[in-house]
């Protein structure tokens, strides 16, 4: 393990930065266990993402990060694959989030907001990551793959299951592992007799598009919809999570928001790069490589520090400082790596910022003068995801 920082240390899920700052200043690429390194920078982070040598080597079976694990048996493993096979599955899906088609949903978002947080409102104090940021992604997910609102309730312990089990092997309990089995053959079962209701009644939800109009298997129909219904709420939810959190913490940013409500699409983007949902994802070298000026033998694994990267210095002009504006128009701020970009750039980015542009705005317009009853919420028991565990908030209209 290196000597400078463990990442993955509960000590530092509340603020991370500081251990960021100490890794960048020592290099470029630290050894964490044998094989697989440590990336913080931004330039090193952005150029594997579009590097073609790196990929994720599941189905290779070369990725250190699960050995001997069946990545089929991993929940949504369409993500794991590399191209070409990944390009297939994703072409298949991916008509259904272009900013056009995400766009449509726009005013069904905007009432679900509306509800809920007239809702929290009228309760006054609410924990708002149960209450507000949970449930949005997860209704407007569900409802574009034609999920019966019956159904909803039945996801939450699944979903949870999933979520932890999607850290590394090597961070996990035997029960947290088994647990993950138990959640993607659930998700797996429902889906498929769902999938099977819309191949025989077809609707105009997503499931029914895919089951009747794609020649996507049924085990490849029911590993997109797990993966759209767990990555289409979880990430969202810690993103209007933590964005709610740091203007709480930063009022004067708050303010020039209440002031220019329509910046909120700006503000998503610096939630993503202050305080980043996904900050560790991994890469594997798929061939000898060079990197970091260092020769990567096939099958090393990186870990991309994306929350280090999004606040290097070297990228962002007082990177640890929240600037609502900092994405504007004319200000020259490159490109956050939150989603990353290549092939396997977040196919849900159009939906998770048009849901928490939304959501902010409504925020900001019927209660601007919210306050945190925890000035220090602890959070999640994950790596993965980065969010607070729950938010309890006063809301005032």
């Amino acid at each position: 393990m290196t000597g400078v920082l463990d990442p993955f240390s509960p000590e530092l899920r509340a603020d991370p930065a500081p251990a960021y700052r100490s890794l960048r200043a020592v290099g470029r690429l630290h050894e964490f266990r044998p094989g697989i390194h440590l990336v913080p920078h931004y330039t090193d982070c952005d150029a594997v993402f579009g590097d073609p040598a790196f990929g994720h080597g599941y189905f290779s079976g070369i990725n250190p990060f699960r050995p001997g694990v069946d990545p089929r048996t991993l929940p949504g493993s369409f993500l794991l694959m590399d191209p070409p096979e990944h390009t297939r599955l994703r072409a298949s899906v991916a008509p259904a989030f272009t900013a056009r088609a995400i766009a449509a949903l726009r005013e069904r978002i905007t009432e679900t907001a509306a509800t809920l947080l007239d809702r929290a409102v009228a309760a006054g104090e609410v924990d708002f990551v149960t209450d507000v940021a949970y449930p949005l992604p997860l209704n407007t997910i569900c409802t574009m793959l034609g999920v019966p609102t019956a159904d909803h309730a039945r996801f939450g312990v699944w979903a949870a299951a999933i979520s932890r089990g999607l850290d590394p092997d090597a961070l996990l309990s035997d029960e947290e592992k088994h647990a993950r089995v138990d959640a993607v053959g659930a998700f797996a079962e429902y889906f498929a007799d769902l999938i099977e209701r819309r191949r025989a009644e077809p609707g105009a939800d997503l499931l029914s598009t895919l089951a009747t109009r794609t020649a996507l298997e049924l085990s490849e129909l029911v590993d997109m919809a797990v993966l759209l219904l767990i990555a289409g709420h979880e990430t969202t939810m810690n993103l209007i999570a933590t964005g709610l959190l740091a203007l709480a913490r930063h009022p004067d940013q708050r303010e020039i928001l209440r002031a220019e409500p329509e910046s909120a699409r700006h503000a998503v983007e610096e939630f993503l790069r202050f305080d980043t949902p996904v900050p560790f994802p991994t890469r594997v070298a798929l061939r000898e490589v060079e990197f970091a000026g260092r020769t990567l033998p096939r099958g090393t694994g990186l870990i991309l520090l994306v929350g280090s990267a999004n606040r290097d210095p070297e990228a962002f002009t007082d990177p640890d400082s929240l600037d609502v504006l900092r994405f504007a128009p004319g200000r020259g701020t490159p490109r956050h790596l939150a989603f990353s970009h290549g092939p396997h750039f977040c196919v849900g980015a159009p939906l998770a910022r048009l849901q928490s542009e939304v959501l902010f705005t409504e925020l900001l317009c019927r209660a601007p003068d919210f306050e945190l009853l925890d000035p220090a919420p602890s959070f999640r028991n994950s790596v993965s995801m980065r969010g607070p565990l729950s938010l309890p908030v006063r809301l005032r209209a």
